[in-house]
């Protein structure tokens, strides 16, 4: 590891104890975490157009937007009389407020932004394919053949992600379920035939498959590797997203969260989850020294427990967007 420690993430010598530091730097995270719904809100309805200066919020702009062109062109679908894709200005606005009152849809599009911009650092740093990892290669060479399958499947579900977030977009069938369908709540706050709101909601379900998004199979993929799920862990061989699905798994944390966790402001969240699915010290130090390069595990780190990690994230109660 690099000789420099994060100021945030050193004890002092004969002060506090690793795990007052660790608790106290968790704290500390958990109130940025909770701040970021309404920060991201003002700064998507804000008229100051310098304010998206910011790659992340522009592209969970991007997001929000698209997600609002999505349900207006259902609208129009499945209309009685179909009509131009050309929505106003107002309109998209008013659906746009819609999705970003919903504070956990707003905060898992800024995740998503998130990870995409770790996924291109870590391909320009470390050369680590944005789609195709090492641990993926070996998923689809797989002798059996629901493993390779799942993988192939995976492939284009990852290729789609970062075209996605390369134009700013997020299709709606790519949610989790529970924000899937608080997304489509906001067609009802749209001025439309009753008639065609039914229609349109009916549209997304039929098409709709949890199991199917990126985030279910990755998710499907990881809890079928079983006792081989550690392999996950390694950011550079499993890439990104399938290393971010594991440490969630592993450390019983919201995936959005553990997205979170790889920030700069988080680096305790970070460790204790990486300790909390059973990495030992020296491979934690291995997952830092890609993450966070010129950061330092805190003196006595070695000495925290597996369990005593997870007991402290436990006590950690903040989810993002609630």
């Amino acid at each position: 590891m690099a000789e420099r420690m994060s100021e945030a993430f050193a004890p002092a010598r004969d002060g506090p104890s690793v795990e007052d530091v660790l608790r106290d730097e968790l704290q500390h995270g958990d109130s940025m975490i909770e701040s970021v719904a309404p920060i991201l809100r003002h700064l998507l309805t804000n008229d100051d157009h310098s304010l998206f200066s910011d790659e992340i919020v522009a592209r969970v702009r991007g997001m929000m937007d698209h997600l609002a062109r999505q349900l207006l062109d259902a609208l129009i679908d499945a209309g009685s009389e179909q009509g131009s894709r050309d929505h106003g200005t107002e309109v998209i606005a008013q659906v746009m407020a819609e999705l970003v009152e919903r504070s956990a849809l707003l905060t898992h599009a800024h995740a998503l932004a998130i990870e995409f911009s770790l996924t291109e650092r870590l391909h320009a740093r470390l050369s680590l394919d944005p789609v195709l990892s090492p641990l993926l290669q070996s998923l689809i060479a797989s002798s059996e053949t629901g493993v390779s399958a799942a993988g192939m499947a995976l492939l284009a579900a990852q290729a789609r992600f970062v075209q996605a977030q390369r134009r700013m977009q997020l299709p709606l069938t790519e949610l989790p379920a529970d924000l899937f369908f608080a997304a489509l709540q906001a067609l009802r706050g749209v001025e439309a035939e009753p008639a065609a709101t039914a229609m349109a909601e009916t549209m997304f379900r039929a098409q709709y498959d949890e199991g199917r998004s990126r985030l279910g199979l990755l998710s499907r993929l990881v809890l079928g590797m079983g006792g081989g799920a550690t392999a996950a862990l390694s950011v550079t061989h499993a890439g990104t997203a399938l290393f971010l699905t594991a440490l969630s798994l592993g450390s019983g944390q919201d995936r959005d969260l553990t997205v979170l966790a790889t920030n700069e402001a988080q680096l305790a969240r970070l460790a204790l989850a990486l300790r909390a699915a059973g990495l030992r010290p020296d491979a934690i130090e291995e997952q830092f020294l890609s993450l966070h390069p010129d950061v330092s595990m805190p003196e006595g780190f070695s000495q925290l427990g597996a369990d005593r990690a997870a007991a402290l994230l436990a006590r950690s109660f903040v989810v993002p967007g609630h």
